[in-house]
């Protein structure tokens, strides 16, 4: 199984910390918010290939990581200077899956996503639903909280029933986490939704579409989750972590 983890993102919204460094290397309890991840990630048994897609600007940081971290890491350039001429979530993905010439299942995970649940068991549930496409969601419990997120209805078996990217009328609270298992046979369709010129952004945009012509599962994810977008995030998680 190949790992791809998204950082191509620019974190405006966390300025002036992340105008030199990229999020996912911010120091969270001392150390890059990234190597969490990489804990989680090295849990799982069967992946032979971690791939970090980021831009031009950051390309060089992660580069520099990588050489430190261990393992078998490749840093993908996508080539991008800015907000405005990102590729988006899913235009990223796709140019990892094109360049490295992916065939084998693949795990996308948010590369700004902090969390204590077990990656290793998401991926053991997930492969459960092969050939069919999953995904990590978190009940936050909050409605309020909930319009900040992409949620999905499901029914008893698990199955997602709708997936609405941050509703303003929110009818469930499970969050979709950032945490994407795509089965080797739903590949080729990230190619397909990008030509039909459907949004590249966020992942959930894909979902949405997905659902429309496969099954896709939802599994649910125990412990705690924080999607650092911003400041307040930032600073709670980085306070949570040097509790411990």
């Amino acid at each position: 199984m190949k790992v791809i983890i998204l950082a191509a993102g620019y974190a405006v919204r966390l300025y002036p910390l992340t105008e030199n460094t990229p999020k996912p290397l911010l120091p969270v309890g001392g150390r890059p918010m990234l190597e969490y991840l990489m804990d989680k990630v090295r849990s799982i048994s069967g992946v032979d290939q971690i791939f970090i897609v980021t831009n031009n600007k950051f390309a060089g940081h992660f580069e520099t990581w990588a050489k430190s971290a261990g393992g078998n890491i490749q840093v993908i350039n996508d080539g991008t200077t800015s907000n405005e001429n990102r590729l988006g979530a899913i235009g990223d993905l796709n140019l990892v899956l094109e360049k490295a010439r992916i065939q084998d299942d693949v795990l996308v995970l948010a590369g700004d996503n902090y969390f204590t649940f077990d990656l290793a068991e998401f991926t053991v549930v997930s492969h459960t639903h092969n050939p069919y496409a999953s995904i990590g969601i978190y009940d936050v419990k909050d409605v309020e909280l909930a319009k900040n997120y992409g949620l999905v209805e499901v029914i008893p078996n698990g199955k997602i029933r709708s997936f609405l990217e941050k509703p303003q009328a929110p009818t469930t609270t499970l969050a979709s986490t950032g945490v994407y298992y795509f089965p080797l046979g739903t590949l080729h369709l990230f190619d397909i939704y990008l030509s039909e010129k459907n949004n590249p952004d966020a992942p959930g945009y894909f979902v949405q579409w997905l659902i429309k012509r496969s099954q896709v599962y939802g599994v649910r994810l125990e412990g705690s989750w924080y999607d650092i977008g911003d400041l307040k995030s930032y600073q709670t998680v980085n306070e949570l972590a040097q509790k411990k």
